[in-house]
């Protein structure tokens, strides 16, 4: 029997004690593949990005288990990689030592560290600009070494918060055509939280939708068609459809909070 890449049980997630404490998260049961792109929806404090952190072992959860290729998942690990929406990029470092940084806690030989460095800066089309600081670049180009320095670490799930949630609407596109291309030719398991339901759409094979606080997972969506680069994909009847339904469940919980 195959077991899967990543599996939560019954876990929730509770800030705090006693009559003070807060649910975030109550009875979250997901099971994920290998090589799959999940996207995480919903409401504004439904618990989306506390579930990305107990399964990056930056929190433990208060009840339930998150296991890893059927192992427990007890703290950060190396297997596991995340990119935040602000791209935590050292000021101080280019953006060559900026993606080997980790390769050289790790402890890996000089020559290693510079072809795999070198490898990830063609990846994400950033020629030219090895020798270049953070300032110096724009917001999608920054994201873009915040992407490189993780995937350089080979991790076998990629964590991503929001990552562009804070870049215009024309760099957020190319970087989620990128993304997608990225994750089409490694071997990345990745889940992908977003308050953008198009994005969602955009990016995910599968599309988990959340209740509102506690969080709880209301519906797991797949996406029955495919998703090019580049591709105009807005006008596909599907594409709309599936977006439609996933906007109205979110704003089902949206209003039911505010009711």
């Amino acid at each position: 029997m195959d077991v899967a890449c990543l599996e939560l049980r019954d876990v929730a997630m509770r800030y705090g004690e006693g009559a003070d404490s807060v649910a975030a998260l109550d009875g979250i049961r997901l099971s994920v593949d290998e090589h799959e792109f999940v996207s995480i929806v919903g409401p504004s404090g439904c618990g989306k990005s506390t579930l990305l952190y107990l399964v990056g072992g930056f929190f433990r959860p208060t009840a339930g288990e998150i296991r890893l290729r059927d192992r427990p998942v007890t703290g950060p690990g190396r297997d596991r990689g995340i990119v935040f929406q602000r791209y935590s990029l050292f000021p101080w470092l280019t953006v060559r030592d900026n993606i080997a940084y980790g390769l050289r806690e790790m402890g890996l030989p000089r020559a290693e560290c510079e072809r795999i460095v070198a490898e990830h800066v063609r990846l994400v089309h950033l020629e030219g600009f090895e020798a270049r600081y953070p300032r110096e670049l724009s917001g999608g180009m920054q994201q873009r070494v915040a992407i490189a320095q993780t995937l350089a670490c080979n991790p076998d799930i990629l964590l991503m918060d929001e990552p562009f949630g804070a870049l215009d609407a024309q760099t957020r596109r190319i970087l989620q055509d990128e993304l997608r291309r990225i994750w089409r030719r490694g071997k990345q398991t990745v889940l992908f939280v977003t308050h953008d339901v198009e994005e969602a759409v955009a990016l995910g094979t599968r599309i988990v939708v959340m209740a509102a606080r506690p969080g709880r997972i209301k519906e797991v969506l797949t996406r029955g068609f495919d998703v090019g680069d580049g591709d105009e994909f807005e006008s596909n009847p599907a594409f709309a459809e599936l977006k439609l339904h996933i906007w109205r469940s979110v704003k089902e919980e949206v209003d039911g909070a505010r009711a």
